[in-house]
Parts: C-alpha cells; structure tokens; sequence
C-alpha cells in the first residue's frame, strides 16, 4: 500500500496523495515533515520524523492488527516518495495523511504485540531539526491487551484463564453482599467531537471550537441535572477526548439509558447565508430538510477521523428487529423533543424550524430515546456570543433539565413506588 495512501479503511486517512504539493498558500502555516526513518530490530524499533518545528501529538496502540496511532496538528508531508513501504523490526509498514483540516496521523503496522517505550519530540540542536521519535518494545500479547484503554481490549485468550487458575490459592474472604442496584433513571448526555475531532470553528474569534463549547456545556447540563438528586448522569465524555460514534451509543445502551441528549453547535459553510438559533434533532431515515441532511452526514463523517470503525452492518434480519424496537423508541424521542422545544422557546433563540430530523448515527439506539441538540450557529454572530456566554448557558441549561424531568417524571414515581 502506498505510504501516503489518500484513504486507509483501518485508518480513516484523507491526506494527500504521495508526491502531491501541500495546497501554495496553507503550506506555510503547518509545520513540515521533510523525512523519516525507522532502526532498530524486531525486540526494539525507533521511528523519527524529521520536522521544521516542534509539534504536541498523542500515540496509542490497537490490537486485531497490531497498530500503533499518531495523532498531530495538521503536518505539511514532503517526505520522500515511497517512504514508509518498507518495514523494519517490529514495524511493517506505515503510512501517513491529513485525517480533517487542522488533523493528520501517521498509522504503523506492527509485525506483532509491541508497546510505545517511549515517545518524545527532540528540540532543534547541533545542527539536527526538531525530531519526533517513537521508540517501541516486543511484548506478549497478555500485556499488550492489558495496557489498552478498556473500549479498545478484545477478549483475552483461554490461555490466561488457564495461567490465573494454576497461581497459589489463597484463602478468600466471604463475598460482599451485591449492592443495591441505583433505581434511579439514566440520562446519557453526549457533548459531540472532542480530540483531534474539532467540530466547527469559530472563525477569528480564537480558540472557541464546537468541542469546547459543547463539552463546557454538558457539564453544566450534568451538574443541574444531577442537583435534583432524581437522576444518574453518564457523560460520554468528560475532556478532549474522541469517542467514535458506535462507542457513544453503545454507552447509552450499556448503562440502559431513560434518554440521550447529545450535544452540538452548527456553523453554515460561507457563501450558504447566515442561520441562527437553537434546532432539536430526532432520529429519521429520510431528512426533513436539505440543511439536516448535510449536517447529518458531516456528522456521521466524524469516525473517520476516529481510524478505527468499531461497528459491523447488520443483517437484514438483524435490521427488521432494530427497526420494529425503534419504532417505538423514535415515538419517546419525538415526545421529549417537543417538551424539550416547549421549555427552551421561553429562553432560548429558537431555529425558525426548530425540529428537524435526519439519519444521525448517534441517535440509533433502538431502546434508547434520544435526540440531538444544536445549542446555535457559530457562524452566527448572535448565536456564538450566546454560547460562550455563562448567563445564557445557564438559562438554557435550566430549560432542558426542565424538560428532563418532565419527560422522565412518571419513570422517577415508578421507581420511587418501588422501594
């Protein structure tokens, strides 16, 4: 596969294709990568990036292939042609791309189960430009599954059971009895992108990205829904942090959620006019409208930015049963939208069609009711200067945790009867 292949399945590259010039008037803004070079064996290899300027980046591993991930500011690649076709120690091959504006990665393909030792970046000196060096150690496949994040573990094998199950026995205490199970409702509340995954941007008006603004406001959601005491809140993210979609609603389905709230901010592509105000989105295989159409699919184009698609088409089996479970599920959806609508059109700057629906990803939990909210349009003047506005977002935070409650109220009574 060419090193700097434009698309890359397990990767979810974009850049640019081998050989072709960054774009004359945005090469001078990204830092340039002007050669790479691996050494090393197949116990221990290092790679390093010859750069023009130091860059911040973040590195993992993924098993079932073997991978190691680099994730960096938006990097400018002059490298040689072809480099990264040939492998060496434990590195097979790698490749390297642009995966959004402002995001690339460079992907290795490892021979086997392998560990970042160490990973650093080497300041201009003694006449060597700034380096990016990786450094990555053979292990066994026990502690390579052992040392990643627990959504990206695969099941272990057999054989670990078995080595547990031979270790010393020791003299067990008597077991706790099982906690009582909270009764209380969940409520999922999902601030969309975070980590390499921008969202929109602000233009000129600094660092106010859609992950940001969204995350900030999540939290505030969380802590007045939590107040009341009648709820569990689960975030599907609390920091700067990718979650692919497929994970988003696996957590609700997981937790067995009362409703998902995800959380957005919209901006039009210039030359598309201006739009304001607040849109409320239910789950639709048809959307409501050309502009909820595009940004559903600009949404669910988000986990190609995460390399790794963690979710599997169904069979048409498999899909008539989602279909009959959702059926239902969409009505609850639909329900909380207009309680949601009700309560923040007495507050908030409401869309001039403020319900809409399209085939968001995220909002395909067949048990789950759930919706997505654009708080606004950070293309919009008026909108942006909301949502970076702490009065306001108390306000709007207020009005939906109204609608929580009132949607979730006769659920809260039932568990309460319980007890």
């Amino acid at each position: 596969m060419c090193a700097a292949a434009l698309l890359c399945s397990d990767a979810g590259l974009v850049g640019a294709a081998e050989g072709q010039p960054a774009t004359p008037n945005l090469a001078s803004n990204f830092p340039i990568a002007s050669d790479a070079r691996l050494a090393g064996d197949a116990k221990q290899t290092r790679f390093v990036l010859d750069l023009d300027r130091a860059i911040k980046f973040r590195a993992f591993v993924l098993a079932d292939p073997y991978r190691v991930i680099v994730d960096t500011p938006q990097v400018n690649f002059q490298l040689p042609n072809g480099i990264g076709t040939a492998g060496r120690g434990l590195v097979k091959a790698f490749r390297y791309g642009m995966v959004m504006p402002g995001g690339s990665r460079i992907v290795f393909d490892l021979t086997g189960p392998a560990r970042i030792a160490n990973s650093y970046v080497l300041e201009a000196a003694n006449g060597q430009p700034p380096r990016l060096v990786l450094e990555f150690e053979q292990v066994e496949r026990t502690a390579f599954v052992q040392s990643l994040a627990p959504e990206n573990r695969p099941e272990l094998r057999p054989g670990i059971a078995d080595a547990n199950a031979a270790a010393p026995a020791t003299v067990a205490e008597p077991p706790k009895p099982p906690a009582a199970p909270d009764p209380r409702p969940v409520v999922v509340i999902d601030p969309g992108h975070g980590g390499l995954d921008n969202g929109t941007q602000a233009s000129g008006e600094g660092d106010k990205s859609e992950k940001n603004l969204v995350l900030a406001f999540g939290l505030a959601l969380r802590d007045r829904i939590e107040k009341s005491g009648k709820y569990r809140v689960v975030m599907t993210r609390t920091d700067d942090t990718f979650i692919p979609l497929a994970d988003r609603v696996k957590i609700a389905r997981n937790q067995s959620a009362a409703l998902f709230v995800s959380i957005h901010a919209d901006a039009l592509p210039r030359g598309e006019g201006d739009a304001q105000g607040a849109t409320i989105y239910t789950l639709s295989d048809k959307a409501s409208d050309a502009e909820a159409e595009r940004l559903a699919e600009a949404e669910n184009k988000a986990d190609a930015i995460g390399g790794v698609n963690l979710t599997e088409e169904p069979t048409d089996v498999a899909d008539i049963l989602i279909d009959l479970a959702q059926r239902e599920t969409r009505t609850f959806s639909n329900r909380f939208a207009r309680l949601l609508m009700g309560e923040m059109k007495g507050t908030v700057r409401m869309h001039k069609h403020p319900l809409k629906s399209a085939g968001f990803r995220v909002l395909k939990a067949p048990d789950v009711p759930s919706v997505l909210v654009e708080l606004g349009y950070v293309s919009n003047k008026g909108d942006l200067e909301h949502l970076v506005s702490d009065s306001w977002r108390s306000r709007t935070v207020a009005s939906m945790a109204q609608a929580v409650d009132a949607f979730l109220a006769k659920r809260v009574a039932r568990a309460g009867s319980t007890n």
